[in-house]
């Protein structure tokens, strides 16, 4: 059997071409303690790597539960998996209804759940959804292909400049979020901003010269908190570690990787909580970061930290 990062990079050279990484994959999958007949509840499918490695070590003998709203994620990881023989159900659904999930599947318990909240390079670089400043896209932002009421676009357009400014602040702790709102109220009076190349020019010009020459892009942060606030993140994971935690057997263990400190502050809450309450042991105190080596072939990886419970 081919380890799991091989079977994703021969899956690059075929019909379903993906550019993504997937991160911290032998931690977070050595750290569940799958085994022979275990169910895996894999929520953020993505580009398929965490399910394509438990197939890689189990074969057909794990079954393989996955979610993704995006329905090209799902089609794309359907041949990946059925090339390799995997056992898997994929369901164009958000984890955050793990429960509907399962109950539908009379799936009762699971024995390992996983939850990578990063976005798959797939749909950064080449969804035309307006997640990444580096291309001009509408901006959308949604990880569903259906229209949604709520997009990046509707936000900047029509939302109040302190609401704006709270999310900005609120979801990414962008320091110039004030700066930011307002003259993105001012610019939207003069025409609609349409596009990810309008955001960013109100981006450039509303933050210091200094700022604008930093480490990180300028519009990083704005991108990240548009994109959260437009997904609803931070309601679908507290809601899928909640949901999540009913479903999973004794000894069995949840995993999330997280990649900026709003969604590690709310999985550091929730592990800490069971675990004073005695309904659960954490498996690491301190979160599993990526060695230089994986940071160095993958810079995206750099903010990527692991955290692990197990159910008791």
């Amino acid at each position: 059997m081919t380890l799991g990062n091989e079977i994703i990079e021969q899956n690059s050279m075929s019909k379903s071409t993906t550019r993504h990484k997937t991160v911290l994959l032998n931690e977070s999958i050595e750290n569940l303690k799958l085994r022979k007949g275990s169910i895996f509840f894999d929520g953020t499918l993505g580009g398929a790597g965490h399910s394509l490695k438990v197939c890689s070590d189990f074969g057909g003998t794990v079954r393989i539960i996955a979610t993704d709203k995006d329905n090209l994620a799902i089609r794309n990881a359907k041949d990946k998996l059925s090339e390799f023989g995997c056992n898997a159900d994929l369901i164009l659904d958000d984890y955050r209804n793990i429960d509907k999930v399962l109950t539908n599947l009379s799936v009762e318990k699971v024995d390992g759940i996983l939850l990578d909240l990063g976005l798959s390079s797939d749909q950064l670089d080449t969804s035309g959804r307006g997640f990444t400043f580096r291309n001009n896209e509408p901006l959308l932002m949604t990880f569903s292909e259906n229209e949604q009421k709520v997009n990046a676009k509707v936000i900047l357009n029509n939302w109040g400049e302190e609401t704006i400014a709270d999310i900005l602040y609120g979801y990414s702790d962008e320091r110039y979020s004030r700066r930011i709102a307002k003259a993105i109220v001012e610019c939207r009076k003069v025409k609609p901003i349409k596009t990810t190349f309008d955001l960013v020019e109100i981006i450039k010009n509303s933050v210091p010269a200094g700022y604008r020459r930093g480490k990180t892009h300028f519009a990083t942060k704005t991108f990240q908190a548009l994109r959260i606030a437009v997904n609803d993140e931070i309601t679908a994971l507290k809601e899928g570690m909640n949901k999540g935690w009913g479903f999973l057997k004794n000894r069995g263990r949840m995993a999330i990787i997280s990649f900026h400190s709003v969604e590690d502050r709310e999985v550091k809450k929730y592990f800490k909580e069971k675990a004073k309450s005695g309904e659960g042991r954490l498996i690491n105190k301190k979160p599993i970061i990526p060695t230089d080596e994986e940071i160095n072939e993958n810079p995206r990886a750099r903010s990527a930290k692991l955290r692990v419970i197990e159910k008791i």
